[in-house]
């Protein structure tokens, strides 16, 4: 935080604060998560089971767009995967140029 100019100066404690905060966020976020993988007698906690709780709750509001890439869980037990953006069927991937056995001369 210091290091941002735009930030200034930061009081000692500050980062304390905050750090606990961060503390209590995940700890409440992972604990609803662990409720939910309990309820369907799982000893993992998915990224699926995480979007349900984000979803479920007006509390973690802020989370939902991020959440929102997450797939559902019908699509992930298919073993289905979303493709990137940047991926496309029509054009295949450019094949890097190895520069190998290339050495530079010594001057």
């Amino acid at each position: 935080m210091q290091a941002d100019e735009e930030v200034g100066k930061v009081a000692q404690q500050t980062p304390i604060a905050v750090g606990k905060a961060l503390e209590m966020f995940m700890i409440a976020l992972v604990r609803k998560s662990a409720d939910v993988a309990k309820e369907k007698n799982s000893k993992r906690v998915t990224a699926q089971m995480l979007k349900h709780v984000v979803e479920s709750d007006d509390q973690w509001d802020f989370l939902r767009e991020i959440v929102s890439k997450v797939e559902n869980e019908d699509r992930a037990a298919k073993g289905g995967k979303p493709k990137a953006e940047s991926e496309s069927e029509e054009e295949p991937p450019e094949k890097k140029k190895s520069k190998a056995g290339r050495k530079k001369k010594a001057a």
